[in-house]
């Protein structure tokens, strides 16, 4: 096999993924059973008498599945010139390393590389072990969930940084207005502008939490106007949420039919 076919078919069974191509299906699975399996690993490594025991293990299979992450994101890096969109070889692979599924496959490794090559506590060592929780979102390149809520979040962008926009601003606001009516009374509970967020976020959210909240008159009338306020205000990106997976779900059938040569019916290709 030439160097350009094996470039060609690594690319093939990587990144087009046919559901025909059986080495393609195989590869899919074993990557996907792998990341569940790091998933499970670090779950499993937070039980104390489970780590202390199997110790050799864990640390084999964190090795194994280096190796496999690292061999997997370079063969990707070399082979993703094939697809016309990153054809250059030097341009094309940087272009791919910065997007949202090259980014990915390089977060799930470099908590592996990065005490290597600094040096850490061992707290610090803990923390970026945790890390490798991020895995979980290489599946976004297999399940066609997690692609719905890729391009949902690509279509409404601009809504949902509108809405967010809003939430930011009436967060800042009401916990600007409770801290100026309750700080005198309560100087504990609402010490200052952003320990009041605090409260304006679990009022905003309607959760409700309990632990701090207003004893004036005037303070508990802003608090039930904050909380009416907020079920509008966090209703708006569920709304636009929604209206997208519904445009990406119809988008997607209507791209998985065909219209028939005889009658102009729609049809499943």
């Amino acid at each position: 096999m030439s160097y350009q076919s094996l470039k060609k078919r690594s690319y093939e069974i990587l990144e087009q993924g046919s559901s025909s191509d059986k080495w393609s299906r195989i590869v899919d699975l074993f990557i996907i059973t792998l990341i569940l399996l790091n998933i499970l690993a670090v779950i499993l490594e937070s039980v104390e008498w489970i780590k202390v025991h199997y110790e050799f293990i864990f640390s084999f299979f964190e090795i194994l599945s280096i190796c496999v992450f690292t061999v997997e994101y370079v063969f990707r890096l070399w082979s993703i010139t094939e697809k016309e969109e990153y054809t250059h070889p030097i341009k094309g692979r940087l272009k791919y390393m910065f997007s949202f599924y090259g980014l990915i496959d390089l977060v799930a490794l470099l908590p592996a590389y990065i005490p290597l090559l600094i040096k850490a506590d061992l707290r610090v060592v803990r923390a970026i072990r945790i890390l490798r929780l991020f895995r979980i979102l290489k599946l976004t390149r297999y399940n066609k969930a997690f692609k719905h809520i890729k391009n949902v979040m690509k279509a409404a962008k601009e809504e949902l940084i509108i809405s967010l926009m809003a939430v930011l601003t009436l967060l800042v606001v009401a916990s600007s207005l409770m801290y100026f009516i309750e700080h005198d009374v309560q100087p504990d509970a609402f010490p200052s502008i952003p320990a009041t967020m605090w409260w304006g976020v679990a009022t905003l959210t309607t959760v409700g939490y309990g632990d701090v909240y207003p004893v004036t008159d005037l303070g508990k009338l802003m608090a039930g106007v904050m909380a009416i306020l907020g079920i509008g205000i966090f209703a708006l990106p569920a709304g636009i949420l929604a209206n997208g997976f519904g445009s990406s779900i119809e988008k997607n059938k209507e791209d998985g039919e065909e219209a028939c040569e005889h009658c102009g019916k729609k049809i499943k290709k």
